[in-house]
């Protein structure tokens, strides 16, 4: 359910690298201190999509999962944006995520975070986020983002994301 009323956008992938353009057309739409959830299965296009938010942020270096070390920090290039990857399916629960210094991630200053496995992270989460769910439909990635919290932001999320979304070659 969207926080802010508007309805949540379906995306549909083909590839790897349409995962990537929904990356790219969602990074063209943030701002620093955003806060992305990315919820799915275990190879469902998480780290695919952080990759592509990361190209778009025009942040330094290859994003990569950061699943062994809880959280990855991408410096941005020259009129970027920085990138804060957190990857919470090591933790068991929230009581962890103290010494990760989970808080700062949660407004950060110059750069976006993006959230792998948001629910281990239990209320700690931002009010106002974008959720983004990545399914299945056979080999198709059904990628769905809605916007919680206020709903100018969701707005900025959401609006015109379709047709920003790159065409598939």
């Amino acid at each position: 359910m969207s926080g802010s009323g508007l309805p949540s956008v379906t995306i549909r992938s083909e590839s790897a690298e349409r995962t990537r353009a929904v990356g790219r057309a969602i990074a063209r739409r943030l701002r620093a201190g955003d806060v992305i959830l990315l919820h799915g299965d275990l190879g469902a296009g998480k780290t695919t999509l952080t990759q592509g938010i990361g190209q778009g942020l025009l942040v330094n270096g290859a994003v990569q999962s950061p699943t062994f070390i809880l959280v990855d920090e991408h410096g941005p290039a020259p009129g970027g944006l920085g990138l804060h990857h957190v990857d919470l399916y090591r933790l068991s629960g929230p009581g962890q995520l103290e010494s990760l210094g989970f808080d700062e991630y949660l407004d950060p200053h110059g750069a976006v975070t993006v959230i792998e496995w948001p629910e281990r992270a239990g209320d700690l989460l931002p009010e106002t986020c974008l959720a983004v769910t990545i399914g299945h439909e056979g080999d198709v990635r059904l990628i769905t983002l809605e916007g919680w919290g206020d709903p100018g932001s969701t707005r900025r999320w959401l609006e015109g994301i379709l047709e920003a979304v790159e065409p598939e070659n």
